[in-house]
């Protein structure tokens, strides 16, 4: 019989060298050299999340783990590399066998060793949106859908529905229902294209992102063997950003850590934002009920910001039910400069403020355009920040999305009008007419041929009724009734030479044919229609169409380009962007605008009267003040100019109501103009 012989690994002790007690504060300390088993860390807001996970790898290798034997689960490939990095320079010996990374790209990793089991090969192809889109759509056209008359939802909305279906493992039918209610209507062909994408998925051994979690999850349910090589490969499991997790990837972690391995989740309920993309924040607040015994820590010291702004932060997460109690403590000193409550008398006076104080603090105070940023909830709501800054030379990037005149939605609307003024624009005439389902580039051409054919672009005059001319167009049959729509629309937008107004021409746009189009086209629609609300607003500023167009072009032309010579940009910029986009990161100064009922919390959230939702809405308020280092402007306008329904009274949001009066300081704003009274109702 053999001998039996144990291998014991030199661990040195403390082979890195690192003073943990002297590196790490005590909240720190206590989460880094916690002992096995589960463990819960709620780390708040500049807190030093980063450092605390990357120290509990080196304390881990410090230990005698072997690197190999620890995986760390993250939502970005950026904050994977960071902390594979960061382990880099903490821990002496190689560390390149630790498996870092998102969990996508861990799931495809595990899967290209296992997908025979699944019936696919370890060749498979990993899809990206466009190769989504570009499946679904054949599959759309293979289940021979009629859609003469009702648009069926195009390939991106699609992918969506059935990436929440996956994520939530909730129902089609309930996702339908509860987000996508227009086609509820469409329920059983919406099924017939899942079940057939599924199929064709495996039949071109393809992959979607959402497989890479799904197909992992039902590779280790279905194959206890697969799932008992990774059980014994890590012992220990350290996940980041644990409140963004969603049904799947915590079923993934259950699997993975069993009831032998030791899992470490570091995470901020209050820091919870993301349900719209499935995130679940149940699953943080249960984690000590779901892992009996499992212990809680709790860093609540922030490096970040000033203890005037940590005051308002913590006040104003209070009103929250569901959330771990903690309040942030500043390791920073006062600067005895409260957060700042600006009201302002309408949107252009806020974009004004916003502005000619960026200037203050950049020459006044020194303080970097590039440290400044304007966070707002929704992208619509930068319209009058972007052209302020522009008017004064004022350079920004914008990370919500795209210039507001550059976006395809604004484009759209546009090309109606600039083909109504100029009858011979026929790049937008074929724009306008290409939005029509089953009008590709060779129906519009045909299209167009049929408009040159007519003699009307050569004339003078514009035709008294549109439908009177396109009406007798050979169109393609599922076009049929979308054309018909689009004739008469443009009568609405002239009577002979006549043009009506710019903002009524946008409206009349937006309810005649394109709020079908955006709501079957885009997964965000209810945000492009806001859009294309405010493009009405900035036109009610114009009487003159081809003023108003010729604004649109210069404006998409220059928009936050810097003055001065555009061979040496200014390397400084001013930072838009929606809260969503700025979580993670941190400014010396921060601008949030629009805090006002019905902008922020959104109308939705109110017209629901669902806590959760506004709960929701309570935690990316938390998550915007917590964005400044030094200063913050909470800013709002008083009054709403509407061109239909005319001034809008904006009300202050109810999460300024919730916090002390005396955590901020009133700033009360006169213009060179108009110098205001003690009786102004302002």
């Amino acid at each position: 019989m053999a001998r039996e012989y144990k291998l014991h690994r030199a661990t040195g002790g403390n082979a890195s060298g690192i003073d943990y007690r002297k590196a790490l504060n005590a909240e720190q300390y206590r989460a880094v050299s916690a002992g096995d088993g589960k463990a819960l860390v709620i780390a708040g807001a500049g807190s030093g999340k980063t450092r605390t996970l990357t120290y509990r790898v080196a304390w881990l290798v410090d230990r005698g783990i072997d690197v190999r034997r620890i995986l760390l689960l993250t939502f970005t490939n950026k904050a994977a590399r960071e902390m594979a990095e960061r382990v880099r320079e903490l821990v002496p010996q190689d560390v390149s066998a630790l498996w870092a990374g998102t969990f996508h790209s861990i799931g495809g990793r595990i899967l290209r060793r296992h997908a025979e089991d699944l019936g696919f090969t370890a060749s498979f192809s990993i899809m990206d949106r466009d190769d989504q889109k570009s499946m679904l759509s054949s599959i759309v056209a293979a289940c021979e859908i009629d859609t003469r008359q009702r648009r069926f939802p195009k390939a991106d909305v699609l992918a969506s529905m059935f990436s929440l279906v996956e994520n939530t493992e909730t129902p089609l039918e309930e996702i339908v229902a509860d987000r996508y209610a227009y086609f509820y209507d469409w329920i059983e062909e919406l099924e017939k294209v899942r079940q057939a994408y599924i199929k064709r998925k495996l039949e071109t051994n393809s992959m979607d992102f959402d497989d890479l979690l799904v197909l992992l999850v039902r590779l280790f349910e279905e194959h206890p063997d697969v799932l008992e090589v990774y059980r014994k490969r890590f012992s220990h499991i350290l996940v980041d950003e644990y409140q963004d997790t969603n049904r799947v990837q915590s079923r993934m972690i259950d699997l993975l850590v069993g009831d032998a391995n030791s899992l470490m989740a570091v995470g901020d309920d209050a820091q919870s934002i993301y349900s719209w993309r499935g995130a679940d924040m149940s699953l943080i607040l249960g984690f000590p009920q779901r892992y009996a015994g499992a212990e809680v820590f709790t860093i609540d010291t922030n490096y970040r910001s000033v203890p005037e702004i940590l005051e308002l932060s913590n006040a104003a997460i209070r009103a929250n039910t569901g959330r771990f109690e903690k309040d942030l403590r500043a390791s920073r000193g006062g600067a005895g400069l409260k957060p700042a409550l600006v009201a302002l008398p309408d949107p252009a006076s806020q974009a004004a403020f916003v502005a000619q104080r960026m200037l203050e603090l950049r020459d006044g105070e020194g303080i970097a355009l590039e440290e400044m940023v304007v966070l707002y909830r929704a992208h619509f709501q930068s319209l009058e920040i972007q052209m302020e800054l522009t008017a004064r030379g004022i350079p920004f990037n914008i990370t919500s999305g795209l210039r507001f005149f550059e976006q395809a939605h604004i484009k759209d609307i546009s090309a109606f009008m600039r083909f109504v003024v100029n009858r011979r624009d026929e790049v937008s005439f074929l724009r306008m007419v290409s939005l029509m389902p089953g009008c590709g580039p060779v129906a519009a051409a045909k299209l167009w041929h049929q408009w040159l054919s007519s003699g009307w672009s050569q004339r003078d005059e514009t035709p008294a009724k549109w439908s009177e001319v396109l009406l007798a167009f050979k169109v393609p049959k599922k076009a049929a009734k979308h054309w018909e729509q689009l004739c008469y629309t443009l009568d609405e937008l002239s009577t002979g030479s006549e043009f009506s107004k710019p903002s009524a021409m946008v409206f009349s746009i937006l309810e005649g044919v394109y709020e079908d189009y955006l709501t079957a086209t885009y997964d965000n629609s209810e945000s492009r229609r806001a859009d294309i609300e405010q493009l009405s607003e900035y036109g009610s500023g114009f009487e003159d169409v081809v003023d108003f167009l010729a604004q649109l072009s210069l404006m998409g032309a220059v928009d936050g380009e810097p003055t001065g010579d555009r061979n040496q940009p200014d390397e400084e910029r001013v930072t838009l962007s929606s809260i969503h986009q700025a979580k993670g990161l941190e400014w010396k100064v921060v601008f949030l605008v629009w805090l006002a009922d019905g902008y922020f919390p959104i109308g939705k959230v109110l017209d629901a009267d669902d806590d959760a939702m506004l709960e929701e809405e309570r935690r990316l308020f938390y998550v915007a003040l917590t964005r400044a280092e030094d200063e913050l402007y909470l800013t709002y306008p008083m009054m709403n100019p509407k061109s239909y329904s005319g001034d809008i009274i904006c009300r202050p949001s109810g999460f300024l109501d919730e916090v002390p009066a005396e955590l901020v300081e009133p700033w009360r704003v006169s213009s060179d103009e108009d110098a205001w009274s003690d009786d102004d109702p302002f």
